[in-house]
C-alpha cells in the first residue's frame, strides 16, 4: 500500500487540472509573482517575500467572492494560477484572471484548455451569466486568447495602468453564457477553439 496521499483534482480538462492550491506551492508562487518579466502583465509591482505570499495563501478560502486554482499539467506539475474573482451572486457576474508561470509553457493552449473548463463551471455550476476579464493593451498572447474562448471587447480604460516607463490602455472583455455556449460545444467534441 503507499503512503502518498491521493492526488486533488477539483476540474479536469483535456490538457490540464485545476486543482486547490497548496501550502507546498507558495515558494513557486513567490518566485512567480517577483518574476520581472511575468510581471509585466500583473497588477502586483512590489516585491513580495514568501512569508507575504503564505499569508494571501492563509486568506485563499475565507470568502465566497474569489476561487483561485493552480492550472497542473496531466502529470502533475504546476504550471500557472487561474482565478475566479469579485463574484457578485446576485447579478450573477464575476472577473477571471489567469496566468500561465513558466515561460516554456506558454503557448502550449494549456490556458485555452484550463479556461473552457473553468468557464464551465462558472456558467454550468456556479449558475453565473457574465465573466469579465481586463488585459494590458500590449498582452497581445492573453488578448488573443481570451477571444478565441469566446470574449468580446467591452471597453477600454485609456492610458490606465503604468509600465514600461508609460501608460498604457486596459481593455475590457466580457462573455456571456448564451455566447460561449456554442464554443464550448465544439471543444468538447474536437478539442479546439474557434
Amino acid at each position: 500500500m503507499s503512503d502518498q496521499k491521493p492526488k486533488v483534482i477539483f476540474i479536469e480538462g483535456k490538457k490540464v487540472n485545476l486543482r486547490p492550491l497548496s501550502k507546498d506551492d507558495v515558494p513557486l508562487l513567490t518566485r512567480w509573482i517577483n518574476d520581472s518579466y511575468l510581471r509585466e502583465f500583473l497588477m502586483a509591482h512590489l516585491p513580495c517575500t514568501e512569508k507575504q505570499e503564505e499569508e494571501w495563501f492563509n486568506k485563499l478560502g475565507s470568502d465566497d467572492k474569489n476561487i483561485v486554482l493552480g492550472i497542473e499539467t496531466k502529470d502533475g506539475v504546476l504550471i500557472g494560477v487561474m482565478g475566479i474573482h469579485h463574484i457578485n451572486w446576485r447579478d450573477r457576474v464575476c472577473t477571471t484572471g489567469a496566468f500561465i508561470g513558466e515561460r516554456e509553457n506558454q503557448g502550449k493552449e494549456y490556458g485555452i484548455d484550463a479556461k473552457m473548463h473553468l468557464l464551465n463551471y462558472i456558467f454550468n455550476m456556479l449558475n453565473l451569466r457574465k465573466v469579465c476579464s481586463e488585459v494590458i493593451a500590449y498582452n497581445e498572447p492573453s488578448i488573443k486568447y481570451s477571444l478565441k474562448c469566446g470574449y468580446r471587447p467591452d471597453g477600454i480604460r485609456s492610458k490606465h495602468v503604468f509600465r514600461k516607463g508609460e501608460y498604457h490602455d486596459l481593455i475590457q472583455l466580457c462573455l456571456f453564457r448564451e455566447e460561449w455556449l456554442p464554443i464550448w460545444e465544439q471543444y468538447q467534441k474536437t478539442g479546439k477553439v474557434r
